[in-house]
């Protein structure tokens, strides 16, 4: 089988996590503060890294840091993995969401803005507007700069879900270093892994202090002797988790360049096919945590993942329309036509297989097992 993604896994990393279980020191210890070290001074001066115990944790706190409550409103890209909207749900808020760009499959500043003009008409209190919460679609940077200013515009603050776009960046900017608080995830799909674990950065010391006392309990992290200021949570990484995490990140580079390699490989196979490869806008480099492709409209998506599996190679969707996730759905009334752009890229969306040690014959391979089965559904 062809895998859709395989984690590098390599001696170094086998060896960093025996050793932290020979010592029996298994929880956050001298690893995970060196991890933190070693994120902050990968992402640049300034930025502060809380290790946690997985992406979703992250968003969660990222939230509980901004101070996002009940009925607050937080807007929120349509097309993502559901845990991005999920904590909204979670801390009382309400999601609005923003229709993406089809081809990027981000969120789309114009469409931002009319979400925030239509949300004022229908009568919501600009004062209940706190942050936005915009996705780097597959590592791709989001249009950070726009999204900023229409931010700060409204007075609201901005959480970069980065979970897929650890090396991304834009104008040599790296991804989760453009907002007040980001989230990284260090699940097996990602460009390293910890098997689960995750990142929250921010520049502001009294959003590092809330969120590091969250993740330990609502303990006060500068207090000098146990004090519980919070009601807080259990967020946190274990050491040995963290000792993988520093091997992995001597990778990052070296995962991140074969990553590239193989889409521009895809990129020259699908050329002269009627199958739309991922869009890279100029001066956007994105790591390829996914290469989510758009199949021809009118094509059974679900047919041609089920073609390909018998055919030895795994695929799927890209990720999810969240409007229309049932949960959402119900709650809200949304049907579509209400994001089209998030309505196409959700039904013509497909991921294929992509890791370190995918091999030129192996691409070869699965794209023309993916132009058959596109091809076979048009005889």
């Amino acid at each position: 089988m062809i895998r859709l993604c395989t984690p590098l896994i390599e001696d170094d990393d086998f060896k960093a996590v025996r050793d932290v279980l020979e010592t029996g020191y298994l929880v956050q210890g001298k690893n995970v503060s060196e991890f933190e070290k070693v994120f902050s001074t990968y992402l640049g001066e300034g930025n502060h890294s809380i290790a946690v115990s997985n992406g979703t944790a992250a968003l969660h706190l990222a939230l509980l840091g901004l101070g996002v409550k009940k009925d607050d409103i937080v807007f929120v890209t349509s097309y993502s993995w559901p845990a991005t909207a999920n904590v909204i749900e979670v801390v009382g808020a309400h999601p609005v969401f923003v229709d993406i760009d089809v081809r990027t499959m981000n969120m789309s500043p114009d469409d931002l803005e009319n979400a925030i003009d239509n949300a004022i008409r229908s009568g919501l209190n600009p004062e209940r507007f706190k942050a936005i919460m915009v996705v780097h679609a597959f590592g791709l940077p989001a249009e950070m700069d726009r999204i900023n200013a229409i931010a700060r515009q409204h007075s609201m603050k901005v959480i970069e879900d980065a979970a897929c776009a650890l090396g991304s960046a834009e104008n040599e900017r790296l991804c989760g270093t453009m907002s007040d608080v980001a989230c990284f995830s260090l699940h097996p799909r990602k460009a390293i892994t910890t098997g689960e674990g995750g990142f929250c950065v921010t520049k502001d010391p009294d959003i590092l202090r809330t969120i590091k006392a969250y993740r330990n309990h609502g303990q006060d992290p500068l207090a000098p002797s146990p004090d519980f200021i919070y009601a807080g949570l259990n967020y946190r990484m274990t050491d040995f988790q963290a000792a993988m995490g520093i091997t992995q990140m001597n990778k990052l580079e070296r995962i991140t360049q074969k990553r590239f390699i193989h889409a521009k490989r895809y990129d020259e196979l699908l050329e002269d096919s009627n199958i739309l490869a991922p869009l890279v806008p100029e001066q956007k480099t994105p790591n390829y945590q996914s290469y989510v492709v758009q199949l021809p409209a009118g094509t059974n998506r679900d047919l041609v993942i089920a073609v390909l599996k018998a055919k030895e190679i795994e695929t799927t969707t890209g990720t999810w329309h969240m409007p229309l996730i049932r949960y959402f759905k119900e709650k809200y009334g949304f049907k579509e036509g209400d994001f089209p752009n998030a309505d196409h890229v959700f039904k013509t969306g497909l991921s294929l297989p992509l890791a370190y040690e995918m091999t030129a014959e192996q691409q070869d391979y699965v794209v023309a097992c993916l132009r058959d089965a596109i091809d076979s559904q048009r005889v």
